[in-house]
């Protein structure tokens, strides 16, 4: 045990010493050479190891002694022990210098983040940033002019226009259901950027979802993966939901756990509540032979009594109706005769007890996203809430604040860098969760139109940092500082913090694509702001907005 201890220390302490941070390529405080650090390192080496063999001379002479004073058995006993204990201590140093190793590579990978301490620390200055030439707000006021305030109206119309069609829709999906065996569909709300005003590329899609529960007298019962149970590390974000009776107990009867015996009874559940048959659960969509509610088949449900709504409405307009993905329940395209066409998303949800959180069926994937881990666990949207908080906050902003403006233009130099070398993990969520952490950490003076350079630095900068340290947070999920107004849940706040970039700790191949694209966005920033600023004129900057992008 001495010799596993002490080897276990001289790994520790060679890792110290060997380790790039200690003795940085640029570090004007230290005055020796490379060559004598090597040197001093080589003799330092060179010591612990004659110092390492004469311990182990010693160890292993009193080692000899004492098993000359044992018997036979008790010796062949004890080498055994001992060889364990070594192969023990062995195999925890070979551990330790794999992570060592592993640091080494990871910080060699990382090293374009410059490491100086002496910037704030949400907004840490990498080398990424030198060299790039930010345009002056002068310049980003005049590309926000000409690319993107002229959305701001095409959205609106879109939006009255499909707010209409879905509810005229939903109104007959409801006549078409059987109100005492369907499930029951409420009005629809819409969420996400169309509805936030800062969706700037083309096609405009509308986000509407679609809140539903179950008939009489069944109802859903949610479990969240910070409701107590635990979950695996690859399932938080997710809940699952359970079809009950009303009357149901909510922690369970002991008859439903515990085998009775024939002439027992329970008094609490009749023999017909305490079995149901597995036809039953189907129809109210739940996986095969579970009380758990399946988004597949929600989805086939939906899908079906969305067709049937609209053979019945179909006569009153002039255009035609389709799914535009078969993945996705309510992706519905609407094709006019002229050959122009509006694409929403209507999906099903489900509602967290009696908060605007929801369970949504089937979320938007992108190259970062990980597959559900079954048909039964279902995301947990907070987009109501984002919505609510966005609007909050700029109430108590200057008038015509920029942080919409900063997130409008971020978004499109990504989806436009995108468009060039190609799709990287990063997402208009994780965009406008940068905006959301910056909106709760800057007062609200610093918002102000003046200061739309600056702010827009600190959202690249706050990006390049999580980026490099693969962690940006979900902005509700473990966030005690969310305004009371909101009435946010508050079991969610107390959760521990979900990581949005954790998926790019296990896939190299998509982080190091989203750096890379990160990175291009950075040079290639002034070039494609001043292509539609300097080089294009006003007269040909509308007939671009409406053909590109």
């Amino acid at each position: 045990m001495p010799v596993g201890i002490f080897r276990v220390c001289l790994v520790v302490i060679t890792a110290i010493v060997n380790h790039p941070l200690l003795f940085p390529k640029e570090n004007g405080t230290v005055p020796e050479s490379t060559e004598e650090i090597i040197q001093k390192m080589k003799e330092r080496e060179e010591s612990l190891r004659l110092e390492q063999l004469r311990l182990e001379r010693e160890i292993a002479e009193q080692e000899a002694t004492q098993k000359s004073l044992e018997n036979a058995p008790q010796v062949v006993e004890e080498s055994k022990e001992e060889k364990v204990r070594w192969d023990m201590w062995t195999a925890l140093s070979m551990v330790i210098f794999l992570l060592i190793e592993l640091w080494r590579q990871d910080f060699q990978e990382g090293n374009w983040q410059d490491t100086g301490g002496e910037e704030d620390d949400m907004a840490v200055l990498g080398k990424a940033f030198k060299g790039v030439t930010f345009p002056d707000k002068a310049v980003l006021a005049s590309f926000y002019e000409k690319r993107i305030l002229g959305t701001t109206g095409d959205m609106a119309r879109m939006r009255e226009m499909v707010e209409g069609f879905a509810d005229d829709l939903l109104e007959a999906l409801r006549s078409v259901c059987n109100r005492d065996a369907d499930m029951e569909v409420e009005d629809c709300m819409g969420v996400g950027s169309m509805y936030e005003n800062w969706r700037v590329r083309k096609p405009f899609v509308c986000d509407l979802i679609v809140p539903f529960a179950p008939p009489e007298p069944y109802c859903f019962r949610s479990q969240t993966w910070c409701s107590g149970d635990s979950f695996p590390p690859d399932e938080q974000g997710y809940g699952t939901i359970k079809v009950c009776r009303a009357d149901e107990d909510v922690t369970g009867c002991i008859c439903d756990k515990t085998k009775l015996g024939e002439d027992m009874l329970c008094l609490l559940h009749s023999q017909a509540n305490t079995t149901r048959p597995s036809s039953e659960m189907e129809d109210l969509l739940c996986f095969k032979n579970t009380q758990y509610l399946d988004a597949d088949q929600v989805m086939k449900w939906f899908q079906i009594a969305v067709t049937k709504a609209w053979n019945r409405i179909s006569h009153k307009y002039e255009f035609d109706l389709s799914f535009s993905l078969l993945d996705s329940p309510g992706a519905l395209k609407i094709k006019f005769r002229s050959g122009k066409s509006i694409a929403f998303n209507l999906t099903p949800v489900v509602q967290y007890e009696n908060s605007d959180v929801y369970f949504i069926s089937h979320f938007p994937r992108s190259s970062l996203a990980a597959d559900l881990p079954s048909s039964t666990h279902w995301f947990l949207t907070f987009a109501v809430y984002e919505r609510r908080f966005i609007q909050l906050v700029s109430k108590m902003l200057p008038a015509n604040a920029c942080h919409v403006i900063c997130l409008q233009i971020l978004s499109f130099l990504h989806g436009k860098q995108c468009s060039l070398t190609g799709p990287s993990g990063l997402t208009n969520y994780h965009l406008k969760t940068v905006m959301l952490h910056l909106l709760q950490a800057r007062p609200s003076q610093d918002w102000a139109p003046g200061k739309l350079e600056a702010r827009l630095q600190d959202m690249l900068k706050f990006l390049e940092k999580c980026l490099h340290e693969k962690k940006l947070y979900h902005f509700f999920i473990g966030n005690g500082k969310v305004p009371a107004e909101l009435g946010f849940p508050i079991i969610f706040q107390r959760a521990e913090p979900l990581n949005l970039f954790r998926p790019f700790v296990l896939r190299r191949d998509v982080y190091r694509k989203t750096v890379d694209t990160f990175h291009e966005m950075l040079r290639n920033m002034s070039a494609l702001i001043n292509e539609y600023t300097v080089h294009i004129p006003l007269a040909q900057t509308n007939g671009i907005h409406k053909e590109s992008l």
